[in-house]
């Protein structure tokens, strides 16, 4: 199941880079007298309202999405081992306000959390990224926390410190690598849930704006044809279906295949 979810997201991010050059249409194409016109020979995925092509605008959507799941899983994490690593090695009373920090703000459903940032923002590309980072790098704190909790107290990171290392040096080079095996975990897991967050701003309004494609916004717009054309839907939900999937079946591989536990059984 790892080398499908390897496969797929490898695909998927092929057809994002070459969507261009893929697509046989413009995605700003319009075509008003075949508009909601079904799967053809000529239209893979068929027309939308508007007459578009709608392969061609899952080809871009599928950009979009993987765009935001990179920059948001890339910000979060590293903002979640900087904090993380602070509250684990010192203890004490920063390790007390950063883990009360982290409860509040676990306290909060994340995407009612992400829908009020962005509302207040305004609807963008940029503030979903934000927003999405913003609560995104609690979990990774909280899991690379107790990582730093237990490596600090191994006898090479006592080596360190008794030779003279000073904090930053032991930080970067003995613990923190410790921690990145687990952290790729968590993050390959987390590109799934970013890009399922940004489908739901998306097709709540707040994500990126028409015309610029999205898969959430494609579900939004074609809610309103489940009956007289299912193609409008069908389409960007099995791409957020398949490439969340993909993302979890390569997560889980990876934590497998990294699990210590996991290699000494095999």
């Amino acid at each position: 199941m790892a080398r499908v979810g390897a496969a797929v997201v490898f695909v998927a991010v092929l057809a994002a880079i070459l969507g261009p050059w893929l697509a046989p249409f413009e995605p700003s194409t319009q075509e008003l007298a075949l508009r909601l016109e079904g799967p053809n020979g000529a239209h893979w995925f068929g027309l939308d309202e508007l007459g578009r092509d709608v392969f061609a605008r899952v080809l871009l959507g599928a950009r979009i999405s993987l765009l935001v799941s990179f920059v948001v899983v890339g910000v979060s994490a590293t903002i979640g081992i900087a904090m993380g690593s602070v509250a684990g090695y010192f203890g004490g009373r920063i390790d007390e306000a950063i883990s009360r920090l982290i409860d509040i703000l676990l306290a909060f459903p994340g995407l009612l959390l992400a829908i009020a940032l962005v509302a207040v923002l305004g609807p963008s590309l940029t503030n979903v990224v934000l927003a999405l980072s913003l609560i995104g790098w609690v979990g990774y704190a909280r899991l690379v926390r107790g990582q730093v909790l237990r490596a600090r107290e191994l006898e090479f990171v006592q080596a360190a410190r008794a030779l003279g290392a000073t904090t930053s040096r032991i930080l970067r080079r003995h613990i923190i690598p410790t921690t990145l095996p687990a952290v790729t975990v968590q993050a390959t897991l987390g590109m799934g849930g970013a890009i399922l967050a940004e489908a739901a701003l998306s097709f709540l309004g707040l994500g990126v704006q028409p015309p610029t494609p999205s898969w959430g916004t494609m579900l939004n717009y074609g809610r309103g044809h489940l009956l007289d054309a299912p193609h409008l839907t069908i389409f960007p939900g099995l791409a957020i279906a398949i490439l969340v999937l993909g993302f979890n079946f390569l997560g889980d591989g990876l934590r497998d295949a990294l699990d210590p536990a996991t290699r000494s059984r095999t």
